[in-house]
């Protein structure tokens, strides 16, 4: 078949690069969101997805809203047989979902229809889900609510973070959309609807709602700062400065409010509601990440003094 890619950040390569080996199908082109400011030196790059088609010498479309009428006519114009998208970040209007005639086929990293929108991966760990997957299924106007396909089911490890899963999802998913292109094509699959049990959301996560809650139990601050890491990162403060974290551990340390530093030699820790957390790396302003005990060290914390 003949397809128009649509995807943007690092986990939709897998899939990109999966269907340009493929002998069945030829990606004639790709659509990705504009380059945009990256990186401390905030300088303006091309997409992940779009790098891989440049580096294959695939035309990339990079339009503001993909209803602006320029792609609309570009679109037309490729004439694609289908259209598979992974993690594209944008909405696709009506009169783009009508080209192709086997529409546009998302790869979206979750058992549908749980954890619908745009962070299910997150969403998964942040709820301590066991198992997870990937769904592929046909885009329609609703958020997340096409046909499916198929599926793929993965175990959430207990020390998962959200890159860690979504880079073994984004593996495992890249080979189900090529089965699931091949068996549209072959005219193989038989599309099922959504059950309407089991819906759940899952918003885009922003750095604001990655800040820690420590009067939550060690184990939601655990899976929280898992669900965040690496992005946006989570983070807490303390005297006033913004300090980002790495993934903590769970101990059975008590005796600590919320927030409350304890520093020992074998150590640091922060309370919960329940018992404390140990901190592993830590990142203060305008400096890498390094160890939380040399970052204390270094702070010289009084006894007493709380993270927020």
């Amino acid at each position: 078949m003949r397809l128009l890619f649509a995807g943007t950040p690092e986990p939709a390569v897998p899939s990109l690069q999966r269907l340009l080996d493929s002998a069945k199908h030829e990606v004639v082109a790709v659509l990705t969101r504009p380059d945009a400011a990256a990186g401390r030196g905030r300088k303006v790059v091309r997409s992940p997805v779009g790098q891989v088609a440049d580096a294959h010498g695939i035309p990339v479309l990079t339009p503001a809203k993909p209803s602006d009428p320029e792609f609309l006519k570009q679109l037309g114009e490729l004439s694609p047989d289908c259209c598979p998208v992974v993690a594209y970040g944008a909405l696709l209007p009506p009169a783009a979902l009508a080209v192709p005639r086997y529409g546009w086929i998302n790869l979206h990293f979750s058992l549908l229809p749980a954890w619908r929108g745009a962070a299910p991966v997150q969403a998964a760990v942040r709820a301590g889900d066991e198992v997870t997957g990937a769904t592929t299924f046909q885009i329609e106007e609703g958020l997340d609510t096409g046909p499916v396909f198929g599926f793929l089911t993965e175990t959430v490890r207990p020390d998962d973070s959200a890159g860690e899963l979504l880079a073994r999802l984004a593996v495992s998913g890249a080979a189900l959309l090529e089965s699931t292109m091949d068996g549209v094509e072959a005219g193989a699959l038989q599309s099922i609807v959504q059950s309407v049990e089991g819906v759940s959301y899952a918003p885009k996560v922003t750095s604001k709602d990655a800040q820690v809650i420590w009067s939550a139990p060690a184990i939601a601050v655990d899976r929280h700062i898992r669900s965040v890491t690496p992005d946006p990162g989570a983070w807490t403060t303390v005297r006033d400065l913004r300090l980002k974290l790495g993934p903590v551990s769970v101990t059975q340390l008590g005796g600590l409010d919320p927030g409350e530093l304890l520093t020992r030699k074998d150590g640091v820790y922060v309370g919960t509601a329940t018992t404390a957390v140990r901190l592993s790396e830590v990142q203060p302003p305008g400096k890498k990440m390094m160890v939380a005990e040399d970052w204390a060290r270094g702070a010289r914390l009084d006894d007493g003094e709380r993270a927020r």
